[in-house]
């Protein structure tokens, strides 16, 4: 799987975790050059507390596009160390 922006591959993994239909990429999948986090939170009752990362490639920025967890829930152990997607970076094979 691959995660793109901008025409860019920011992450690439054949080991995602599928949760809730979103594909979380491992951290060693991700090309880090291109996020920044934010002090931008959510929360999932089952999940957790969510963190978020900004992206940006050549000059292209989605604000909050990637989140993570970074102590899930014992249900969620399983996307420990990994980063999900959405507004403008699209998942594709």
């Amino acid at each position: 799987m691959k995660a793109i922006f901008n025409k860019v591959v920011i992450a690439e993994s054949q080991e995602t975790v599928v949760v809730e239909g979103n594909h979380y990429f491992p951290f060693t999948s991700v090309n880090w050059d291109y996020f920044t986090e934010t002090s931008h939170h959510s929360t999932c009752p089952w999940k957790g507390k969510a963190s978020y990362y900004t992206v940006k490639v050549n000059d292209e920025i989605s604000e909050n596009a990637a989140w993570f967890y970074k102590e899930p829930k014992e249900l969620a152990k399983k996307i420990k160390d990994h980063v999900a997607f959405w507004k403008k970076v699209t998942i594709e094979e």
